[in-house]
């Protein structure tokens, strides 16, 4: 982040301007994406592909999104990509004319994700009420929890950050507070997790490692099964690596470095950190 972008929120007019104009009830709170964080190229760079990815997923039903901030609102496109992603029927009409009916079928909707997600209310990072009124940060949450939900092997940018002011209408006028927040997984530190993880199993818990070599063992079979292949020992049984792990890598399935070399060698660290990348990826999509 560049001290360019840090220095245009230093300056008062621009916050001011934004307080004057974002209207807040007494006794509410809310948490917003700071005006100048438009610049952030990789925040632009999500919407981009948030867009583009919800219309290849509905592109049967001839729906087009431009912007997520006025094209979401209401419920019609959120409505589609559940039913399009999950099987889901919702009780709701497909259009909500009336804010009332907006925000009834918004509500259906809130609750559906919630549920197949298996977040407890107080885990959501939108609402009803943020998406209705086109609060850009709630649908980006929103919208990246069912992208990775529904189809966890999707790509999605890595790193996302934004600025945000959190502003409270107190009996003594306007509280504000900045914070920087993530908007989607950081990939470095997801690498280091994984890399740790492994280091862990392999260095204090030997006894556990048949165990995982199990599970995986079992995850590959159930998927090269298909292709009438058989694998007995995933230390000895990977071919072509090279055009795998291309493939991999273009896929975005992979969060880490790969030498090639030490699949062929047999090291066995590296072969169950890249197969723990597809189990992540998939598992969740075949519950």
């Amino acid at each position: 982040m560049d001290s360019d972008f840090l220095n245009v929120f230093t300056q008062p007019s621009t916050v001011d301007q934004f307080l004057d104009e974002t209207v807040i009830a007494k006794g509410e709170k809310r948490k917003l994406i700071k005006p100048t964080s438009s610049n952030n190229s990789k925040l632009k760079q999500l919407k981009l592909f948030l867009i583009d990815w919800i219309n290849r997923t509905l592109q049967e039903e001839h729906i087009v999104v431009k912007s997520l901030e006025e094209d979401l609102f209401d419920g019609l496109v959120l409505h589609h990509l559940l039913e399009k992603l999950g099987s889901l029927k919702l009780d709701v009409d497909k259009i909500a004319l009336t804010e009332k009916k907006q925000r009834q079928k918004l509500s259906v909707i809130m609750e559906a994700v919630a549920k197949c997600l298996q977040l407890e209310e107080s885990q959501l990072k939108w609402s009803v009420e943020s998406i209705l009124t086109k609060d850009l940060l709630s649908t980006l949450h929103l919208l990246v929890a069912i992208a990775k939900h529904f189809n966890p092997s999707l790509a999605l940018p890595p790193n996302v950050q934004v600025e945000t002011i959190t502003i409270e209408n107190t009996s003594r006028g306007l509280k504000t507070s900045n914070a920087v927040e993530n908007i989607t997984d950081n990939k470095e530190s997801t690498e280091a997790q994984s890399n740790d993880a492994f280091d862990e199993l392999f260095s204090r818990a030997p006894d556990k490692l048949e165990a995982v070599k199990k599970v995986f063992l079992q995850f590959v079979n159930q998927h090269v099964g298909k292709l009438g292949l058989s694998v007995k020992d995933i230390e000895s049984q990977l071919h072509n690596v090279n055009l795998a792990l291309d493939l991999l890598a273009d896929g975005g399935l992979l969060n880490f470095s790969v030498n090639s070399e030490d699949i062929v060698k047999g090291d066995m660290k590296t072969t169950m950190r890249i197969l723990y990348c597809l189990y992540s990826k998939y598992k969740t999509k075949e519950a």
